[in-house]
């Protein structure tokens, strides 16, 4: 059984939520996510926080231009790089129904660097890794996401890297655990 660390900062208790934590508690509880998990629940501390970036957050996963097998792909791949174990476990069975190869989601996790059938997968992987590990994209890459996804697919993009980095610090400064018991696959 893989044990954790202790979370830093447990969310707030929801018998003790003062009314604009319980607004904002139930409206992230009654969207798609039908919960309030991980780091999201940690943020209720500070609700404006939790209020907006779950705003971003919901855009970012649900209602971007790209389909969720290009989204499921560029979060698992920033989970990989930050090695935030949590944003791995609650993404890889989405990547894996949304299409990504099995193959492709083990080299992510080892670090290789995957086989893609697909141009739009490949390009995703390579400009999370650059915009990541080189904190820009060259204009080869650049022009390779545009032919890809078009303009405003590389904007979504650029958002859910944003929107997935905030998550990926906010799970391991404040050390949020996957369940008890789920396998340490990053480290």
């Amino acid at each position: 059984m893989t044990e954790w660390p202790e979370q830093r900062i447990q969310p707030p208790d929801p018998a003790g939520h003062d009314p604009r934590q319980r607004e904002v508690h139930d409206m992230i509880a009654s969207g798609p996510r039908g919960e309030v998990p991980g780091p999201l629940a940690v943020w209720l501390h500070r609700p404006e926080l939790a209020d907006r970036a779950q705003s971003l957050g919901r855009y970012c996963r649900y209602d971007t231009l790209l389909p969720q097998r290009l989204s499921e792909l560029a979060i698992i791949t920033m989970a990989r790089i930050w090695g935030s174990e949590y944003e791995w476990y609650v993404h890889k069975k989405f990547a894996l129904e949304a299409g990504i190869a099995p193959e492709a989601v083990e080299a992510i996790r080892t670090g290789d660097i995957p086989h893609f059938p697909r141009e739009d997968e490949a390009v995703v992987h390579a400009f999370v890794i650059a915009a990541q590990v080189e904190r820009t994209v060259d204009d080869a890459l650049y022009a390779r996401a545009v032919a890809a996804l078009g303009s405003d697919g590389v904007i979504d993009l650029v958002g859910i890297l944003g929107y997935y980095t905030l998550i990926s610090l906010s799970i391991n400064i404040f050390k949020v655990s996957p369940p008890p018991g789920a396998p340490r696959e990053l480290s």
